[in-house]
Protein backbone atom coordinates (compact mmCIF):
# COMPACT_ATOMS: atom_id res chain seq x y z
CA UNK A 1 0.00 0.00 0.00
CA UNK A 2 1.58 3.30 -0.87
CA UNK A 3 0.55 5.95 1.69
CA UNK A 4 -1.56 9.01 -0.22
CA UNK A 5 -0.23 12.15 1.06
CA UNK A 6 3.69 10.49 1.06
CA UNK A 7 3.26 10.05 -2.40
CA UNK A 8 1.81 12.87 -3.24
CA UNK A 9 4.38 14.81 -1.02
CA UNK A 10 6.69 12.90 -3.35
CA UNK A 11 6.17 14.19 -6.53
CA UNK A 12 4.90 17.69 -6.03
CA UNK A 13 8.57 17.78 -4.17
CA UNK A 14 9.92 16.48 -7.26
CA UNK A 15 8.49 18.34 -9.90
CA UNK A 16 9.05 21.77 -7.79
CA UNK A 17 13.16 21.06 -7.43
CA UNK A 18 12.42 20.32 -11.56
CA UNK A 19 11.14 23.80 -11.76
CA UNK A 20 13.36 25.36 -8.92
CA UNK A 21 16.25 24.38 -11.61
CA UNK A 22 14.94 25.56 -14.26
CA UNK A 23 14.19 28.97 -12.37
CA UNK A 24 17.80 28.89 -11.84
CA UNK A 25 18.60 28.54 -15.61
CA UNK A 26 16.73 31.16 -16.25
CA UNK A 27 17.85 33.83 -13.43
CA UNK A 28 21.75 32.88 -14.53
CA UNK A 29 21.27 33.29 -18.50
CA UNK A 30 21.71 29.37 -19.17
CA UNK A 31 18.45 28.25 -19.92
CA UNK A 32 18.42 29.79 -23.67
CA UNK A 33 21.91 27.97 -24.49
CA UNK A 34 20.48 24.79 -22.93
CA UNK A 35 17.24 24.96 -24.55
CA UNK A 36 19.34 25.99 -28.30
CA UNK A 37 21.55 22.39 -27.30
CA UNK A 38 18.79 20.33 -26.60
CA UNK A 39 16.89 21.50 -29.78
CA UNK A 40 20.46 21.04 -31.73
CA UNK A 41 20.65 17.55 -30.65
CA UNK A 42 17.13 17.05 -32.07
CA UNK A 43 18.25 18.73 -35.57
CA UNK A 44 15.65 21.00 -35.04
CA UNK A 45 15.80 25.46 -34.85
CA UNK A 46 15.05 26.73 -31.71
CA UNK A 47 11.65 28.82 -32.22
CA UNK A 48 11.63 29.79 -28.51
CA UNK A 49 12.93 32.80 -26.71
CA UNK A 50 13.58 32.61 -22.88
CA UNK A 51 12.52 35.93 -21.83
CA UNK A 52 13.76 37.91 -18.63
CA UNK A 53 13.63 35.77 -15.22
CA UNK A 54 10.71 37.58 -12.82
CA UNK A 55 10.91 36.07 -9.31
CA UNK A 56 6.78 36.20 -8.48
CA UNK A 57 6.26 33.93 -11.98
CA UNK A 58 9.14 31.89 -10.92
CA UNK A 59 7.45 31.44 -7.36
CA UNK A 60 3.98 30.81 -8.85
CA UNK A 61 5.58 28.32 -11.24
CA UNK A 62 7.33 26.26 -8.07
CA UNK A 63 4.23 26.72 -6.05
CA UNK A 64 1.76 25.71 -8.93
CA UNK A 65 3.75 22.31 -10.06
CA UNK A 66 4.02 21.46 -6.45
CA UNK A 67 0.35 21.19 -6.24
CA UNK A 68 -0.23 20.08 -9.44
CA UNK A 69 2.47 17.07 -8.48
CA UNK A 70 0.83 16.80 -4.88
CA UNK A 71 -2.50 16.01 -6.60
CA UNK A 72 -1.35 13.72 -9.63
CA UNK A 73 0.75 11.99 -6.55
CA UNK A 74 -2.35 11.33 -4.38
CA UNK A 75 -4.20 10.58 -7.35
CA UNK A 76 -2.16 7.75 -8.50
CA UNK A 77 -1.42 6.44 -4.80
CA UNK A 78 -4.83 6.35 -4.88
CA UNK A 79 -5.75 3.74 -7.81
CA UNK A 80 -2.83 2.22 -7.32
CA UNK A 81 -3.91 1.07 -3.93
CA UNK A 82 -7.63 0.37 -5.11
CA UNK A 83 -5.94 -1.87 -8.25
CA UNK A 84 -3.99 -3.42 -5.57
CA UNK A 85 -6.48 -4.85 -3.30
CA UNK A 86 -8.69 -7.82 -2.66
CA UNK A 87 -11.74 -7.49 -5.03
CA UNK A 88 -14.07 -7.89 -1.90
CA UNK A 89 -12.84 -5.04 -0.51
CA UNK A 90 -13.65 -3.18 -3.44
CA UNK A 91 -17.04 -2.93 -2.92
Amino acid sequence: MLDKVKTGCALGGFIAFMHIVWAALVASNYAQPLTDFIFRLHMLQNPLMITNFDFLLAVSLVGLTAVVGFVVGYIFAFFYNWAHMSPKKRK
